[in-house]
């Protein structure tokens, strides 16, 4: 079923309701150049399209039809309506978008009919609360590795012309660091995990997600590519959400002063939302099958503890500082510490370049933040 449309009243609707920084973000992609000639008049499905990634990548492609005229259709998968209704507004009233309800563990037929293409898919769906990967381990594993396989099912069903698998930094582990240095990790390096430390059940459980799309790609030429994302934040950051960029956010915001649980040291690697979200774009046109690429921006690499100083230093204005308080155990299901930067010169070969900075992420956050009221 391809889908053809005019512009109508609906798809001027701009995408992003009263959060202003976001809608400036979804502009700059739309008028980005991204290479979607070929899914013009396509259908795609996003799961977890109410979370942030998945969102933001509605979003996106809606803005990209409203530019350019692409006439994507997107099937938005999410497991309430109610939820995306807050979150998307008018948007899920466009003729360009269409909310699909349904649960990725359960089976694709079960939300999608078999007169539907799904010539692409973005799998975005998985549990990212730290909190979560401690009280339901075993959820979070059923539900990347059950969701992950009805979703190859479905794109060896409908013969999708290209899948990503939404994958994380964290499937590399950690390395002995040479000397105190940070290792520079490309997609063919791997390091040591756990499998006796419970929060392991996230990084293990995306490795095996990653060897499903492999095994897929093998046996039935399911058109598979894996985007290994760095910690992703920016505008648009939604209701709930309690990650260490949006407790510092808010901490800046508050006047208050940031309090770590640890001492730090693990270094992260960040990507504003926009980048990311072009980058998968991207990789839907552009990527080699049955491969990896890190989503990353080199310039953002940082340890938590400066990025904690860093904010209060200069987003602060120096009202604020950092202070520890720091448990006998790991009640916050914090992962372990990394001592290593991703690579990303892979995915810049695709002619993707990564734009905004660590300063200016947190800035255009706390905009958007503003606006929402999150």
């Amino acid at each position: 079923m391809t889908i053809t449309y005019e512009r109508t009243v609906k798809l001027l609707i701009n995408e992003c309701k009263n959060d202003l920084t976001l809608q400036e973000d979804m502009d700059i992609i739309a008028e980005s150049g991204l290479p979607l000639d070929e899914l013009k008049n396509s259908n795609l499905l996003i799961t977890g399209a109410t979370g942030l990634v998945g969102s933001q990548l509605v979003r996106a492609v809606a803005a990209c039809n409203r530019h350019k005229n692409t006439g994507i259709r997107i099937l938005a998968l999410v497991r309430s309506r109610e939820k995306a209704e807050r979150i998307f507004g008018e948007l899920i009233e466009r003729d360009d978008v269409q909310l699909v309800v349904g649960d990725v563990t359960n089976p694709y037929d079960t939300y999608i009919g078999n007169d539907v293409d799904v010539d692409y898919i973005i799998h975005t769906a998985s549990i990212t609360a730290s909190k979560q990967m401690i009280t339901m381990p075993v959820e979070t594993i059923m539900i990347a590795i059950e969701g992950t396989r009805n979703i190859l099912e479905l794109a060896k069903a409908k013969n999708s012309r290209s899948v990503i698998y939404v994958s994380s930094m964290e499937v590399y582990g950690s390395f002995n660091a040479q000397n105190g240095e940070s290792k520079l990790v490309t997609e063919q390096d791997m390091g040591y995990i756990d499998p006796l430390v419970v929060r392991s059940n996230y990084p293990l459980g995306k490795r095996m997600c990653e060897n499903l799309c492999a095994a897929y790609f093998s046996q039935y030429g399911v058109p598979v590519k894996i985007a290994r994302l760095s910690q992703t934040f920016g505008a648009g950051i939604l209701p709930g959400e309690n990650r260490v960029f949006a407790q510092f956010a808010r901490s800046a915001m508050n006047g208050q002063n940031i309090v770590l649980h640890t001492k730090g040291l693990s270094e992260g690697n960040y990507c504003y939302t926009r980048d990311t979200v072009s980058a998968l774009l991207t990789m839907l046109a552009k990527a080699k099958n049955g491969e990896a690429y890190n989503i990353s921006n080199e310039n953002c690499h940082i340890t938590i503890a400066d990025m904690a100083k860093m904010v209060c230093e200069k987003i602060a204005g120096g009202n604020i500082e950092v202070v520890f308080d720091i448990p006998e155990s790991n009640l916050f299901g914090y992962a372990a510490d990394t001592k290593m930067t991703l690579d990303s010169s892979k995915m810049r070969s695709l002619g993707w370049t990564p734009t905004v900075d660590l300063e200016e992420a947190y800035i255009r956050m706390m905009q958007s933040m503003r606006y929402t009221g999150v």
